[in-house]
């Protein structure tokens, strides 16, 4: 194959776009600039909900970080930093932290589902979550919820395992 050939079969794409040619004048017309959009609302992160909620139930009962990590048999540092959310904590550490504060697993994953629906639906209109209980919730969100709260969907098949989507 020669080498005309070779170069002839090879399609260029150029990096950036071919700037417009000279007006009369000899200067060229300006290059329109994309408008920048909002970006687009960060949806939170689970350790910050989870950390959210245990921080929430422990100021809600008076109880200092020492206590309930006494409780929970676990470092107040590392208490402190699972409710900031810089600790992405163990399924758990978050049933003890929930057991310290009178909670079951249950109640914190549901109560965390909770404000993830509410932060949710507050950023995206017409999004059809609108509270745990509501009438509203997608049926896979039910099932979450289900599953957390130790109860089987009805739809859902019977398998040995569970499995938590995001």
């Amino acid at each position: 194959m020669s080498n005309q050939a070779t170069n002839h079969a090879r399609r260029v794409i150029p990096l950036r776009p071919a700037s417009p040619e000279p007006g009369p004048s000899g200067q060229r017309p300006p290059v329109p600039r994309p408008v920048p959009s909002a970006p687009a609302p960060k949806e939170p992160l689970w350790r910050d909900l989870v950390g959210d909620v245990l921080r929430q139930e422990r100021l809600a009962q008076e109880r200092t970080l020492k206590d309930v990590a006494d409780a929970a048999r676990i470092s107040m540092p590392y208490l402190s930093e699972v409710e900031r959310g810089r600790k992405e904590a163990s399924s758990e550490v978050l049933a003890a932290a929930a057991r310290a504060l009178g909670l079951s697993l249950a109640d914190l994953l549901s109560r965390a589902h909770g404000e993830l629906a509410r932060i949710t639906a507050r950023r995206t209109p017409g999004s059809r979550v609108t509270s745990v209980t509501g009438s509203s919730t997608t049926s896979a969100t039910s099932a979450l919820v289900a599953l957390a709260a130790g109860s089987r969907a009805p739809s859902a098949p019977r398998r040995g395992g569970l499995c938590l989507a995001a």
